[in-house]
């Protein structure tokens, strides 16, 4: 019952913004912003710019409403527009670039010996501390769902440099994941 009457005021407050009603456009920002805005700093590390993204991304919400045809879910349709924008961003910046190489991501780690419990937060920190090419592969592939041809189509590039950049973002974060385990471990044995 619940869903039905979430689903009932999710479509008014779509009508609503399809005939640019100020309130019902107020109402769908409240909604998702805090989300959007976390996806955006996925993407865009600085919060001032991805607080533009995130308003540039609403205003094409609107602008393009009448676009969604709700096949999917309309915070899908959003979060795509979101990712999109972060995306270009990014292109007009020059501040994506794929990376070639790096050293800290040369060995296999053995995650099987990690004994501390991460929060999501950490997670997300350690993700953000990834080179900006590898860090947008991995949003795009890991988090957000997109397929290699989907990455490479996006950013101009083949699907292997995506999968290579894939693979790297991992091994990173794995390395980063012992590094941190060990550093918690010392701090419990007081060393």
């Amino acid at each position: 019952m619940q869903f039905q009457i979430y689903r009932a005021r999710e479509s008014e407050l779509i009508e609503g913004c399809r005939r640019n009603n100020r309130h019902a456009q107020q109402a769908v920002y409240d909604q998702m912003a805090g989300k959007m805005l976390a996806l955006c700093c996925r993407y865009v590390k600085d919060r001032m710019q991805a607080e533009d993204v995130l308003v540039t991304s609403f205003t094409k919400v609107f602008e393009k409403i009448d676009q969604f045809k709700g096949d999917g879910s309309f915070e899908g349709w959003v979060r795509k527009i979101v990712v999109n924008e972060s995306l270009s961003y990014l292109r007009k910046n020059k501040s994506m670039y794929l990376e070639t190489d790096l050293d800290a991501a040369g060995r296999e780690p053995d995650l099987n010996n990690l004994n501390n419990q991460l929060e999501a937060d950490d997670l997300l920190r350690l993700v953000s501390e990834l080179p900006p090419g590898y860090r947008i592969v991995f949003n795009m592939y890991a988090i957000d769902g997109f397929t290699h041809k989907e990455i490479a189509d996006e950013l101009g590039i083949n699907e292997n440099t995506s999968k290579s950049q894939l693979s790297r973002a991992r091994s990173y974060l794995q390395a980063r994941l012992l590094e941190l385990d060990k550093s918690t471990q010392r701090n419990q044995q007081g060393l």
